[in-house]
C-alpha cells in the first residue's frame, strides 16, 4: 500500500536528508578567515581543509534506506527494522556534523545554517511513519483473529 501516510513521512524525511548533499551546513570564521562545511567536508575557497567523507558517506546511504523502506510496504516489521536503524543513523550523523564543527579548529565562531537540523526533522518524521507502521502491522493481525 504506497497509498498510506508512512509512505509520505518517509518521502518527505529521504528528501530532507538527500538534500543535504548540496546543502551548507554552518560557516566557520577562524581569525578573520571564513570556512565553509558541506557534505565533502570544510572548504577555504576551494582548498579543502577538513576531510568529511563520513558525512558524504552516511547522506546517501540514510536517503537510500528511506527510498528502500518506501517499497517494503508488504514486510511491515522489516520497515520497523530499518527505520529504527535509520534513526540511529541520523543521530549519528547529527553527532557528525557537530563534531566537524568543533573538532577542526580551536576557538571557531560558528554559524550553523538551517539544513543542520533537516536530521532532527527526519528523525520525527521517521517516528511517525513507525507509528503508522505499527498501526497497519496491528489491524492486519487483528483481521487475521477475526477469520
Amino acid at each position: 500500500m504506497i497509498q498510506r501516510i508512512q509512505t509520505v513521512y518517509l518521502f518527505i524525511s529521504a528528501l530532507l536528508i538527500a538534500s543535504l548533499m548540496k546543502l551548507t551546513f554552518a560557516e566557520l570564521s577562524v581569525n578573520n578567515e571564513l570556512y565553509t562545511f558541506v557534505a565533502k567536508g570544510i572548504f577555504n575557497g576551494e582548498e579543502l581543509i577538513f576531510n568529511g567523507m563520513a558525512i558524504f558517506v552516511f547522506i546517501p546511504v540514510i536517503a537510500l534506506l528511506h527510498f528502500i523502506t518506501i517499497f517494503l510496504y508488504k514486510k511491515r516489521i522489516l520497515q520497523i527494522r530499518i527505520m529504527v536503524f535509520s534513526i540511529v543513523l541520523l543521530l549519528g550523523l547529527f553527532g557528525l556534523f557537530f563534531y566537524f564543527s568543533y573538532a577542526g579548529f580551536d576557538g571557531a565562531k560558528i554559524a550553523f545554517k538551517i539544513p543542520v537540523a533537516f536530521p532532527l526533522v527526519a528523525v520525527i518524521l521517521d517516528y511517525l511513519a513507525i507509528r503508522a507502521i505499527g498501526k497497519d502491522e496491528a489491524l492486519i493481525r487483528s483481521l487475521n483473529r477475526i477469520r
